[in-house]
């Protein structure tokens, strides 16, 4: 069974934005950018009964479409990083919506995930990555931001076995209550994932 989880999808121009992230870091292997995307709640490998109950009480979540906005970058691993990320902006919406998430799978069985939710999007995984190399990466892009955009999706993907990183299936989409209130900033156009 594919591993699974829920994710937010990247409009194509702030994909082509973090795009220009990549490079200039020794070690890195780096995110394709069809498979750029936030992940809410990492739910992992389950039966086929278990994805459909999970399918079937996410698509009932009645939430209200939101903005969000990329901004800074970090690594996670502070003494052995692992991994580089471009930050996403507060959103009371994006967490309440995650914590629904967490609530529904926790109701199904599954354990609590054990990670405190940081929102972000992971631009590269590291291997024999230099703290140095880290820290002058990130500082040259410390100002990176892209303009808002409004999230009005969010889907379940899924993942073979591999070493992270995708390449991601979009398994289902489950809209979000339109608004009508942010007058487009950014036409909503994610990049497909495959």
């Amino acid at each position: 069974m594919p591993r699974l989880f829920t994710a937010l999808e990247i409009p194509r121009s702030a994909a082509m934005s973090l795009s220009l992230l990549r490079g200039g870091l020794p070690g890195a292997r780096w995110i394709d950018v069809e498979n750029y995307h936030i992940t809410l709640r990492f739910i992992g490998d389950v039966d086929g009964r278990t994805a459909d109950e999970i399918v079937d009480r996410l698509d009932r979540i009645e939430r209200p479409e939101f903005q969000i906005q990329l901004s800074g970058t970090g690594a996670f691993g502070s003494k052995k990083p692992h991994s580089v990320f471009a930050g996403v902006s507060a959103s009371p919406d994006m967490t309440a919506l995650q914590a629904e998430i967490e609530r529904i799978c926790q109701r199904l069985g599954l354990p609590a995930d054990p990670r405190k939710f940081t929102p972000h999007v992971t631009l590269a995984r590291l291997r024999n990555t230099r703290v140095e190399d880290v820290v002058e990466y990130l500082a040259g892009r410390g100002n990176f931001h892209t303009l808002p955009f409004t999230v009005g999706r969010f889907v379940l993907l899924s993942s073979r076995d591999s070493v992270g990183g995708g390449p991601y299936l979009t398994e289902e989409v489950f809209p979000l209550m339109e608004t009508g209130g942010f007058g487009g900033v950014d036409d909503y156009h994610p990049v497909p994932l495959a």
